[in-house]
């Protein structure tokens, strides 16, 4: 069966291992449109080619870049036309009009089209994206969403369709993999690695941070508008050179910054209109060995599991306690990098993402 997926995410060279691994089913044969860059809080994320094996990875000129609920890709239909496929795999959430422009090219000639959703709070939309939302959930033959609390949120808001719950991506655990222990005299080094915006909690960190007893020091990897708060922050609570800030690096770096820490945390705190839908770099730290936190945030509780440490969103008593506990333990820290390991190698590596999603594939060629 032909597929073609449309996926700006797939910018990223790490998530193409993914792509790779659906191509290897031998009764798949695998087209992936992406944009040439995307832009967003971050700045400007251009095409990563680091995994490119076994499939075709097409470069589509993308309209209104950098607006998530308006971008869309004005030559698509061609594309489709050309590459006739039996499924088209919109890898977007529905209420934005790159889906329902992609779902009505396909249908035009003939496809079957699917959706993906991280969505896990029901949020009502003005029009005309609520008019957009309900033409795509009355048209799609499947939806594959990110958690089951997405599940409930689209059958409430009226999907009828068939649906199945798999993440967006797994981990490679070849390259996200542990390397030996550094030597007892480095600094404990705790890490974050994500977007620098308000809800992602970090200065919640940075308070914990300067509680810890010396040697111990902070590593900040990221990007966003929140950082220019975050720097005149920890220069109040004094922490001086034992804070770092480095900009984002190319995904096939990311390894290599995971394993100089001592663990990681995702610190994340709910607003109204938002809460973490996942936590990817829990599962990239994870395969790592490298020992996770993380708050009670939306879905991390249920990523990280009995694999790593939760704390109450906002209580930095409880994650200075946990940050406390890991710097004092190695054994501790062994253990939960151990669990860490296994819990992704069980759940979520790229290669079981893959075999799900060609499954879906498979019921929705067979109707």
């Amino acid at each position: 069966m032909k597929v073609l997926m449309l996926s700006k995410a797939c910018l990223v060279g790490a998530y193409q291992r993914k792509l790779e691994a659906i191509a290897t089913h031998p009764d798949v044969e695998l087209t992936v449109v992406v944009p040439p860059e995307w832009r967003d809080e971050r700045g400007v994320l251009r095409l990563e080619r680091e995994h490119t094996r076994g499939y075709q990875l097409v470069v589509e000129p993308i309209s209104f870049n950098g607006n998530f609920h308006l971008h869309y890709y004005p030559r698509l239909g061609r594309r489709i036309a050309e590459t006739q496929p039996d499924v088209v795999h919109i890898d977007e959430e529905p209420y934005n009009f790159a889906t329902l422009h992609a779902l009505r090219l396909a249908k035009r000639h003939g496809a079957k089209t699917l959706f993906f959703s991280w969505q896990n709070l029901a949020r009502q939309y003005p029009f005309p994206f609520n008019w957009m939302e309900r033409a795509v959930l009355n048209s799609a033959d499947f939806a594959i969403l990110g958690s089951h609390q997405a599940v409930e949120v689209w059958r409430a808001k009226g999907y009828r369709g068939p649906a199945a719950v798999i993440p967006q991506f797994g981990v490679d655990p070849d390259i996200f993999a542990p390397r030996p222990s550094p030597g007892p005299e480095r600094e404990f080094t705790v890490g974050y690695a994500g977007r620098f915006v308000e809800e992602k909690g970090i200065d919640l960190l940075l308070r914990a941070v300067v509680e810890l007893e010396a040697p111990a020091r902070l590593s900040l990897l990221g990007a966003g508008p929140a950082r220019a708060n975050l720097e005149k922050l920890a220069r109040e609570l004094n922490l001086g050179e034992r804070v770092r800030f480095d900009d984002w690096i190319p995904s096939a770096q990311l390894p290599a910054y995971l394993l100089q820490l001592d663990t990681l945390v995702v610190p994340s705190r709910s607003r109204p209109n938002w809460k973490e839908q996942f936590g990817r770099v829990l599962i990239e730290a994870m395969a790592c060995g490298v020992p996770v936190v993380g708050s009670t945030c939306g879905e991390i509780p249920n990523v990280i599991g009995d694999a790593g440490l939760i704390f109450p969103e906002e209580d930095v008593a409880a994650l200075t306690a946990h940050l406390r506990a890991l710097k004092g333990d190695a054994a501790l820290r062994a253990s939960f990098a151990e669990r860490g390991r296994a819990r992704v190698l069980a759940h979520y590596t790229q290669a079981q993402i893959a075999a799900q999603t060609v499954e879906v594939y498979r019921k929705v060629v067979a109707g």
